[in-house]
This record gives C-alpha cells, sequence and structure tokens, in this order.
C-alpha cells in the first residue's frame, strides 16, 4: 500500500505503550488514522459507551478496519455488527478476553503474539486468528540512544541490570488467606514449575478443590459472560499463580546473581525482600529505559509463565536499542533469533549465573552479539514490519 492511499482506520487506545509505535507504522503506509482516546484517561468506561464511541467513529469515517492492542469483546461485537473488519494484536498473557464469543465473529482478525496463545484460540476461529510476533521501534530508539550524555552514562550504567515490575503489587494471591492445602499445594506447584523452561504444566495440574476455593475468595477475577469453553483452571494457573510465580522467580533470581555480581533494579514495585541489589526505582519507558538497555553490560529478561512460548515486548526493546539480552528460553527464540550470535539464553539459575560471569568478562563477544541483534530486530523486526504483514493478511482475505 503505497502513501496517499486514501485509506483510514479508526485506533481504539487505552494507553498502551505500543499504540503511538502502530499509529505512526499505519500513517507511515499512508493510512489516515483516528484515534479514539477517551479509555485512555477514563479507566471506568463502561462496555455500553466504549460500544457507542466506536459506533460513532465507524459511521463517521467508515474506516477499513478498527483496531486495538489486544481484544475488546464489545469493539469486535460493534465491528460484526457493521461489518467493519475489527484488527487486534496482543502484547500481553493472559488475556482473558480471548474466551469471549466474540472472537468467533467472522470481521475479527486477530494477531497473537504467543503461539500457544495463538494455538489454543485458533480453533475458535481458524480462519481469522493468526500468529505475529512482537516488535520494536528501532528509529525512535536510535534517537534517544544517540543523545545519551555523559551523565546518562554514570546514571544508567550497570554490569547487570532488570527493568521491571517484581509483581508483588500484581499478585491477588497475597491478598487472600487461604486453606494450608490449597496454599501448600500451590506452593509446591511453583517451586516445581521455577525448575523447569519450555514446558508449564501449572494448569493441567491443579487440583480441582484449588480451583473451587480461589474461585470462592476471587469471584470477581473468574467472572466471564458466553466463554468459548470452561475458563476457571485457565484463569487459576494463569492470573492468579502464574502472577505469583512470576513474584517467586523475579526475586530468586535478582538475589541470586546479587551474590556474585552488581545488580541493578528499576522497579516501581516494593523491594525489601531483595538482598545486596541496587535498587534506582522507575524509569520512563520512552526517555530513560531504551538508555538503561543501551548502556547495560547485561540486560536480564524474566519472561512470565503465562507468556508460554512467545517473545515478550521486553527482549525486542532491549535489542532495539543495542542492548545485550540475556533472557530465559522460550520456544520461538530460535525461530527469530540466532542464539549465542544475537542473543543468549539461559535454562536455570546456573546457567544464568555461568553465562553472566562469561560475558562480563568477553566485552568483545558481548558486544558483538548486541549489535547483531539490534542489526537483526532493525532489518526484521520493527513495526512497519508487523503492520505490513497485518495489512498483506488482511487483503489477501478480502
Amino acid at each position: 500500500m503505497s502513501s496517499g492511499s486514501g485509506y483510514s482506520a479508526v485506533i481504539y487506545r487505552y494507553n498502551s505503550i505500543c499504540e503511538p509505535d502502530y499509529i505512526k507504522a499505519f500513517e507511515s503506509l499512508g493510512i489516515n488514522v483516528i484515534e479514539i482516546r477517551e479509555e485512555m484517561t477514563d479507566k471506568g468506561i463502561t462496555n455500553s459507551e466504549r460500544v457507542r464511541l466506536v459506533e460513532k467513529a465507524v459511521t463517521l469515517h467508515h474506516p477499513m478496519f478498527v483496531f486495538s492492542i489486544n481484544f475488546f469483546p464489545s469493539v469486535s461485537d460493534i465491528c460484526s455488527i457493521y461489518g467493519v473488519l475489527y484488527l487486534c494484536q496482543t502484547v500481553d498473557s493472559p488475556i482473558n478476553q480471548l474466551f469471549s464469543e466474540s472472537v468467533r465473529h467472522g470481521t475479527n482478525r486477530i494477531f497473537l503474539f504467543d503461539k500457544a496463545q495463538f494455538q489454543r484460540f485458533n480453533r475458535y476461529n481458524k480462519d481469522n486468528i493468526f500468529h505475529l510476533p512482537l516488535c520494536a521501534n528501532t528509529e525512535r530508539y536510535d534517537e534517544v540512544i544517540s543523545g545519551i550524555t555523559k551523565e546518562d552514562r554514570k546514571k544508567y550504567s550497570s554490569d547487570i541490570s532488570f527493568v521491571g515490575s517484581l509483581y508483588s503489587e500484581k499478585t491477588e494471591l497475597n491478598n487472600i488467606a487461604l486453606s494450608d492445602y490449597s496454599r501448600g499445594y500451590i506452593d509446591s506447584l511453583i517451586h516445581a514449575q521455577a525448575q523447569i523452561y519450555g514446558c508449564n504444566f501449572i494448569e493441567d495440574a491443579l487440583d480441582k478443590r484449588v480451583i473451587d476455593e480461589l474461585k470462592n475468595k476471587l469471584p470477581e477475577v473468574f467472572a466471564f459472560d458466553k466463554s468459548v469453553e470452561d475458563t476457571d483452571a485457565y484463569i487459576a494457573a494463569n492470573s492468579l499463580i502464574g502472577y505469583k510465580l512470576a513474584e517467586y522467580e523475579r526475586i530468586d533470581i535478582l538475589n541470586t546473581l546479587a551474590k556474585s555480581f552488581d545488580v541493578s533494579l528499576y522497579t516501581r514495585s516494593d523491594t525489601k525482600v531483595l538482598k545486596g541489589v541496587d535498587v534506582r526505582g522507575g524509569v520512563s519507558t520512552h526517555t530513560e529505559m531504551p538508555k538503561v538497555f543501551n548502556l547495560s553490560r547485561i540486560n536480564l529478561n524474566i519472561t512470565i509463565r503465562p507468556i508460554a512460548a512467545g517473545i515478550p515486548l521486553r527482549v525486542f526493546d532491549i535489542m532495539g536499542c543495542k542492548g545485550f539480552v540475556m533472557t530465559n528460553y522460550q520456544e520461538e527464540l530460535s525461530e527469530l533469533f540466532k542464539v549465542g550470535e544475537e542473543i543468549e539464553v539461559f535454562t536455570d539459575k546456573d546457567e544464568l549465573t555461568e553465562k553472566c560471569r562469561y560475558y562480563l568478562e568477553h566485552d568483545e563477544e558481548r558486544a558483538r552479539i548486541a549489535k547483531n541483534g539490534y542489526e537483526r530486530v532493525k532489518g526484521f523486526h520493527t513495526f512497519k514490519h508487523r503492520v505490513r504483514e497485518m495489512i498483506r493478511t488482511v487483503t489477501a482475505k478480502q
């Protein structure tokens, strides 16, 4: 599609950090973007209000499609009524809204970043649900990095850094009392799963007694109307236990590394459980985070387990900032990148410690891997690449 195509798209926004990059990529293809911005500031917006906003934009602008980050059943419903294509790209997992009956609409074009997520939901709309990995805006990051100052180098340089939440503030299990049986069962699952990468078994291993108790304690988490399948085990495993596992893993890994290395953490989470970690507070996503990634000798990524196979946005962000990535193993990593040449992975804490020591002692090799990773992302995995693929998919089906 060339510039000046005359096509328009309605973008439903809720303030995802990815929205500006997708908008810019659509505009680079000559698509005129109309934004619905109300939910960016009003998080109490109702489904009926969301429908009204989209309906108004669709009838006024007659767009080629409506787009959003992640899946909104009410947006899908109104697009189906008006016969307008609804494109969405997931950037998170879990997304419980994907279990909605709305996922079956023929006007959907749903792009899922995690292959496991795709394999689970594709059966509900085989012709209209696709696998599409995430990406980075290397042009924006290049601009930020080119402005790095001496003061920035002093402020943001690290041997090993981690940017992200400890998930303690996101973990509902921290706020409820459970029976000794359920608490012990969950703790055992967490400790067992933390030892294994590449195979997530919590959902299949859950005892119905535990699921029922969680549902009784947190009914609002499980509330779901018109679902394509029974979601109780999935929600218990991913929205609840998965978050508690993320908290456990991140604290354990950071404390382990801090025994041997200088480790910096950028977070707004409560960090009192950490020992020996240099806690530096939160950083701005667009202006500070790229500098951290570029100036850290090793950037650590710890993927939450609900992302079963895919590559989280953070990996692309680090590589797009010319940073060296050390990440837990994920199935899709070797499909998109050359491990050991463009990115590094670990499968347990011992391997992580060994590889961190090795790469801190081999600056040239580490720098070469970071450069190769950046070139791979810039050449194949930007927002422009992904948006072109979306448009090709949409136009091929029309």
